[in-house]
């Protein structure tokens, strides 16, 4: 039986494939990082964790006129699969083969040389501004977990974000991990009221009931938000 992956040699092949034929491809993806893995080392759970997700953006964008940064660089093994090299992929971590991390002198699809972690919101920005200020088409998409969150890089990088308003998507990959559990209490925080599931919908359910109010609905609901 083919194997999809072999008929990827580049991201925009996966738009062609079907719903059923993605979940083939993202099984054969775990299956290739634990192979390899298993025999040169590096990081498992991390990149299993976004097989999903990674297949998706491929589904959705048009790499590499549209950016993505990882902001944990260990985390880009399937992106590295679905960019052309799956051939060299046994290579991973080895003396003149491919790196652990997104690394632009590799491929034209690795955005920026992302390390551990942070940064990818800043850097997002950077290239969403540079898009705007040279005309460029494509969208450009920092990927980052919550326990980067707590990072003081990535609160600057959300704070001029929203005070330039550029065309910048941020994808929050919620699964209450760092390298372990998340710990501290900016991290507690964060979950409980910027990503917990209840509050953002408790949120959505005031802000609907709030706009039904004649005259003073939109009044008090700026004032909530200001509250917030």
């Amino acid at each position: 039986m083919a194997h999809l992956l072999d008929q990827i040699p580049i991201s925009l092949n996966v738009k062609k494939l079907p719903l059923a034929e993605l979940e083939k491809l993202c099984e054969e993806i775990r299956n290739e990082i634990l192979s390899t893995v298993s025999q040169r080392g590096g990081h498992l759970a991390s990149n299993l964790g976004v097989v999903e997700l990674t297949v998706a953006l491929h589904a959705v964008f048009e790499f590499p006129k549209d950016r993505v940064i990882w902001d944990v660089g260990h985390q880009s093994y399937a992106h590295k699969l679905l960019t052309g090299r799956k051939d060299r992929f046994h290579t991973l971590r080895q003396y003149q083969g491919i790196s652990g991390f997104p690394k632009r002198e590799e491929s034209i699809y690795d955005a920026f040389d992302t390390g551990h972690s942070g940064t990818s919101i800043s850097a997002a920005l950077g290239m969403a501004e540079a898009k705007k200020q040279k005309g460029e088409e494509g969208k450009v998409i920092a990927v980052i977990g919550d326990g980067s969150m707590t990072a003081g890089l990535a609160f600057e990088g959300l704070n001029q974000a929203g005070h330039i308003n550029r065309d910048l998507i941020v994808i929050l990959n919620d699964n209450e991990m760092s390298i372990s559990r998340n710990v501290g209490a900016l991290s507690s925080y964060l979950n409980r009221v910027m990503t917990g599931q209840f509050v953002n919908r408790l949120r959505d359910d005031l802000k609907a009931f709030l706009e039904t109010l004649p005259g003073i609905g939109k009044s008090v609901l700026r004032f909530a938000k200001q509250a917030e």
